[in-house]
């Protein structure tokens, strides 16, 4: 039998370090939404109201049908979201100018400050662990991400990454 290492070993985890992977994750995320978890706890907001100014500072204009399809959230949730945050100021929504049934959402400037607050603290925490981790473990650790995608939502990424928004 020969050697196995790099990629083929992969093949060949046990349920033990399946574990591990999983609570990895858990833990990881836990540090990942902690500085912004207690920005938005100050200002009586959750991690929807994170996930939809991300998204609509990433796409300007963004019609609320793929915010929809990007959070995967119920349109009653995501109308919950957003009332919040046109009502306080932080996004606004305008009338399609082809179709005016559609509600395009923009960022305004209060909003744009909050989501730069905690899109900076998430950028620096990746930014740190990518350098420690290094360029291959950046390309696998994305890799890894991507495979666990389920298909829909891969293919909504990867159209975010292909047109920069």
């Amino acid at each position: 039998m020969g050697d196995i290492s790099g990629g083929d070993a992969l093949l060949f985890l046990t349920d033990e370090q399946l574990r591990q992977g999983i609570e990895a994750m858990f833990f990881a995320y836990r540090g990942f939404t902690a500085a912004p978890d207690a920005i938005l706890e100050g200002l009586d907001y959750g991690r929807a109201h994170h996930r939809a100014l991300h998204f609509i500072a990433r796409v300007p204009g963004m019609n609320v049908k793929r915010l929809l399809e990007i959070l995967g959230v119920t349109k009653q949730s995501l109308n919950r979201v957003l009332r919040t945050l046109i009502e306080d100021g932080l996004v606004e929504s305008r009338v399609g100018t082809s179709d005016k049934r559609e509600r395009h959402l923009f960022l305004t400037e209060t909003g744009a400050d909050l989501e730069s607050r905690l899109s900076d603290a998430q950028r620096r925490q990746m930014r740190a662990a990518y350098r420690h981790a290094g360029p291959d473990a950046v390309a696998g650790f994305r890799q890894v991400l991507e495979a666990m995608m389920e298909p829909g939502m891969r293919a909504t990424y990867a159209s975010l990454r292909a047109t920069g928004a």
